[in-house]
């Protein structure tokens, strides 16, 4: 069965396929029985048909090639003339397009001229009915009727039609006359003479408003248009009278005293608008409120332009004298914390180490915080921001409010509260000073205040102005940054003194603290009591709580004893293990480190008296008797410690060798 493509055309099945094939070949079917069976003649006519397959496939698949280059060959081709439809498509929209604006201009030309030819054949049409009525007036005046009109009988209706328009005229062409030229001078010398002797006050806005409350009744009763005349007066106000009383007492003040003419334009503006507010009570027309707005415009227009650039200019200016004027008060000359080269360099190395990079400075005490400066700028501030709001323009005000707090940020959060910082950080002493000192918390309480007294001037006067801009996203932004930026040197700040602390207590407890305190050579006659050192520190410790708990607000206060008192722990810790304990001196320890526990107490952290209950546990490894050392040992307080610490603590004892202690431990 030769083998060609008719033959898989659906439907195909491939078991009939096969089973056709078996079936022609002699021998490989089922005629004649098992016995005519001839597998080798089926194999090698499978084996041929599979061959006939192979070329009918490579035959097929080289027609499929050559179907489709020349697919790819139609389709390149559809493309280009695709491409160049387009591009003739394109040339005829334009050919269009200024077909179309041809036609638009020919027909504006149409339009123009038709407009040009009706207004001339309009004037001169009437001009024509004006001189027929004319003609027929003057035969009125001669009292003879020539005309066919008025001779007619037939043309009854177009005489009665004339001699109705001629009455018209006759009755109204004076009156007319009258009323386009008397009833203007009318209103003008009405409005003039009005304001004679109106404005006896000082107040001219109290006067105006007067004035048009006393002027509108007789305006209503005796003129046909009573709202065009009162528009009129109220614009003559603004426009003669208003403008230049603003202008003088703006312009008096604007180049000399930035202060007094902020002042000035913020009070005469918002003094205007308050006037207009009660002038829109009466009837002026449609648009009263777009009337009203658009004199309050030409009046400070030419001030609102360049108003934020005068606002911000005095704030820097201000901030500056208030900040300069608080440090020539106490001396000082500002010391200069750029940032840049090995002053960044400094800051990263304090930050990740918190050491002390150069020497440190003698304040005297002081903070350089001041709460009268920091009133003083918000209160700059915070005037800068109702005139803001009032002055710019909607559009305007969230980027010139953001303006106003990159002000409030520079001057009080960098140039002061921030170098107020640098100072303190510079001033605290070294760990291994003698004197323990406390400078630095000053800071921070002060620090901390004035923060407050920022983040309310933020929420109450900034974030009215911001609440629907996007500029509220940066000024929250910029606010965590310096808030972070504060942070970091507040708290390097407070784990220096933290460290200065316990460096003073260590200076303490080496100067007190004598060797004979915890092995008296007279065991007989020693007093059981607390040692002098003890009494010192726990003294000292109490002292430094107290002013940690005033310095600090909120959790800083438990972050901060915490930290001290997990200090505290560790240094009585180690001290006591340079020591070598006799039955007596083990007494004296227990008695000391419950001094010091008590002191802990009043630190009121859960840890630190749990630290102080457990070191108090230790010392009773010092006394308790050789086999009663393994039951204090799983004591409540020592069970869950490491062998190792337990065991260091014990080899402090005398009799550790004598008595063979460390067998427990081995």
């Amino acid at each position: 069965m030769a083998a060609t493509a008719e033959l898989f055309e659906e439907p195909f099945d491939v078991d009939e396929y096969i089973e056709r094939l078996a079936w022609r070949t002699p021998g490989g079917g089922s005629k004649g029985g098992a016995e005519a069976f001839d597998p080798k003649r089926l194999l090698e006519e499978f084996v041929n048909h599979i061959e006939e397959l192979k070329m009918l496939d490579e035959r097929i698949q080289r027609r499929v090639e050559k179907l489709e280059q020349q697919c790819q060959k139609e389709a390149k081709e559809f493309a280009r003339k695709v491409q160049e439809l387009q591009k003739s498509n394109q040339i005829a929209f334009q050919h269009f397009q200024e077909l179309d604006e041809h036609i638009s201009y020919v027909a504006t030309k149409v339009c123009h001229l038709g407009d040009q030819l009706e207004g001339v054949n309009t004037p001169r049409q009437r001009a024509v009915e004006a001189q027929k009525l004319m003609k027929y007036f003057n035969e009125f005046l001669d009292g003879e009727l020539k005309s066919d009109v008025f001779t007619n009988p037939e043309k009854i209706k177009e005489a009665a039609d004339i001699i109705q328009k001629l009455h018209l005229i006759a009755q109204e062409l004076p009156f007319d006359r009258i009323s386009s030229t008397g009833y203007s001078h009318c209103v003008d010398v009405y409005i003039k003479q009005c304001q004679e002797g109106s404005y006896f006050r000082n107040d001219l806005f109290e006067d105006t408003a007067a004035l048009c409350q006393r002027v509108n009744k007789e305006v209503r009763e005796v003129f046909s248009s009573p709202e065009n005349v009162m528009a009129k007066l109220i614009q003559n106000i603004f426009e003669i009278k208003l403008q230049s009383f603003i202008r003088d007492r703006l312009e008096e003040c604007k180049k000399s005293d930035a202060e007094e003419y902020l002042k000035n334009l913020y009070d005469l503006y918002t003094r205007t608008t308050s006037l207009a507010s009660k002038l829109a009570e009466f009837d002026l027309g449609t648009d009263k409120q777009t009337f009203l707005a658009k004199m309050i415009k030409g009046i400070f227009i030419s001030y609102l332009e360049n108003y934020i650039e005068i606002e911000t200019g005095y704030l820097k200016n201000r901030s500056s004298m208030v900040l300069q004027r608080y440090y020539d008060s106490k001396n000082h000359q500002k010391r200069s914390y750029g940032s840049g080269g090995i002053q960044d360099l400094k800051e990263r190395i304090r930050q990740r180490t918190n050491l002390p990079l150069g020497p440190s400075i003698d304040t005297h005490g002081e903070t350089f915080l001041s709460q009268e400066v920091v009133v003083n700028l918000l209160q700059e501030t915070r005037q800068a921001f109702e005139r803001c709001h009032r002055l710019s323009d909607s559009s305007d005000l969230p980027k010139n409010a953001f303006r106003i707090f990159t002000i409030l940020v520079e001057y009080l959060c960098v140039e002061h509260i921030d170098y107020a910082l640098e100072i303190g950080l510079a001033a605290i002493p070294s760990t291994d000073s003698k004197t323990g000192s406390l400078y630095f918390l000053d800071v921070v309480q002060q620090a901390n205040t004035i923060f407050h007294l920022f983040d309310k001037q933020f929420n109450d006067h900034l974030m009215p102005l911001l609440s629907s801009s996007p500029k509220l996203t940066e000024c929250l932004q910029k606010k965590k940054e310096v808030i972070e930026q504060m942070e970091v040197k507040l708290d390097t700040g407070i784990d220096r003194t933290l460290n200065c602390m316990i460096g003073h207590m260590k200076h303490i407890l080496s100067v007190e603290q004598k060797k004979t305190d915890f092995k008296p050579e007279d065991e007989n006659n020693v007093l059981i009591q607390y040692t002098n050192a003890c009494v010192k520190v726990c003294g000292y410790v109490r002292k430094q709580v107290e002013k940690n708990r005033n310095s600090m607000d909120g959790k800083n206060v438990d972050t901060v004893l915490t930290e001290f008192g997990v200090r505290f722990h560790r240094l009585i810790h180690e001290h006591l293990q340079q020591y070598t304990y006799s039955s007596m001196g083990g007494m004296l320890a227990i008695c000391d480190v419950a001094e010091y526990r008590k002191c802990a107490k009043e630190f009121k952290i859960p840890l630190v008296l749990q630290l102080f209950d457990t070191l108090h546990a230790l010392c009773n490894l010092l006394v308790v008797a050789p086999d009663n050392l393994k039951q204090v040992c799983s004591g409540e307080h020592l069970t869950n410690l490491d062998k190792n610490i337990l065991h260091a603590f014990v080899q402090l004892r005398s009799d550790y060798r004598s008595a063979r202690l460390g067998r427990h431990f081995s």
